[in-house]
């Protein structure tokens, strides 16, 4: 899974350091300071000059201030055919909304009692914030798992929500 070698950079936030990983050309991870699963531990390489992390602190500085960037990271998601599959998933769920553990595991044509699973796939996202795993809450609307913490998933879901309402007003007027 993580037998290259992987380029890092690290980036401050509003939700603390992070840390970028690319193969060279795409995005193979973001990870928050303290984040369960950091990593996989590649050998790493600092490099801070790679265009892809420009861009990728450019797309995080436009999402932080508050919009929705309208342009994309290319990804590449590491993992097991069953993880790659339901983090394929979290990039379908729309900026400033919210789905379910079991709704995933409906739309990937498998029964509800795969909603555990999925859950666990959705904690070992690489590739937090641009991967939306924080996007995902449980089946009675409550904030659960969150690998990089519950204070910092909730901080992310206000953000959407105060910029999505701002749109909506703005369009009103």
């Amino acid at each position: 899974m993580w037998s290259e070698k992987m380029l890092i950079t690290t980036v401050d936030s509003p939700l603390g350091l992070l840390t970028l990983a690319s193969d060279g050309e795409r995005l193979t991870g973001l990870w928050m300071e303290g984040q369960k699963h950091f990593g996989a531990k590649p050998i790493w390489n600092e490099q801070h000059d790679l265009p892809l992390f420009a861009d990728a602190k450019r797309w995080m500085d436009v999402y932080f201030s508050g919009r929705q960037p309208s342009f994309s990271i290319p990804v590449r998601l590491i993992g097991t055919d069953f993880q790659v599959a339901v983090w394929t998933q979290l990039l379908h769920i729309p900026f400033g909304t919210t789905t379910t553990y079991s709704a995933i595991a409906k739309s990937m044509g498998m029964s509800v009692k795969s909603s555990r699973a999925v859950g666990m796939a959705v904690g070992r996202n690489p590739i937090s914030i641009i991967v939306p795993c924080h996007r995902v809450i449980g089946a009675n609307g409550k904030l659960t798992g969150f690998a990089a913490g519950l204070e910092r998933k909730r901080f992310l879901l206000q953000l959407e929500r105060s910029t999505k309402d701002r749109v909506k007003v703005e369009r009103a007027q």
